[in-house]
């Protein structure tokens, strides 16, 4: 039975080949394990002309699905806490307070929870009940995905990355004049 760190290194290789389509407009999609992630920016002190002097503070991250530019610049997209074959309320707490934190500094970043080993047939309540800021949560039964299990879980972030793009271009326009929107809606899919 792996470690949770040697599960997430499993998945890499396989979710850096499925996720390569992604890549649009000079931006490579990249899947990273260990990735820092800033949650919160504090301000220490302001110059006697009044400019903040801004502290910053990251999480490291399980998976992260970043869009990549030539020249370094990122654009983080999705997270992807990972747990091995359990999970707690406290994770759950702890794991969603997380998401909120990043989501606070990053408000187009879709976050979600995979639970690899879980060997159950359906996700604890308890994730779902204190799981409120993820966008997605998943369980894979073994180590190795199931042809499934693996479609779903690519399916999913296909469909998080688009999310995530659309709510940046959505944010990028402030207040425009373009009042095309009418209407967002977060959907339940249950599968």
């Amino acid at each position: 039975m792996p470690s949770e760190k040697q599960w997430v290194e499993l998945l890499l290789p396989r979710l850096k080949r499925d996720l390569d389509t992604l890549s649009v407009n000079g931006l490579k999609v990249n899947v990273e394990t260990g990735k820092r992630l800033t949650y919160a920016y504090e301000i220490a002190q302001y110059t006697n002309q009044g400019n903040p002097k801004i502290n910053t503070r990251a999480y490291q991250t399980d998976l992260s699905i970043c869009e990549v530019a030539d020249s370094g610049d990122w654009i983080p997209r999705v997270i992807i806490e990972c747990k091995w074959a359990s999970i707690t309320t406290h994770d759950a707490l702890t794991y969603s307070a997380k998401a909120a934190t990043h989501k606070h500094v990053h408000p187009y970043l879709r976050y979600g929870i995979a639970i690899g080993g879980y060997g159950k047939s359906s996700l604890p309540p308890r994730l779902i009940r204190h799981g409120a800021y993820f966008d997605f949560m998943l369980i894979q039964e073994s180590e190795e995905p199931t042809e499934k299990e693996w479609s779903q879980l690519i399916g999913i972030l296909i469909r998080e990355v688009h999310a995530s793009r659309m709510l940046q271009q959505i944010l990028d326009r402030g207040r425009s004049k373009d009042k095309s929107l009418k209407s967002v809606h977060r959907r339940l899919i249950l599968e």
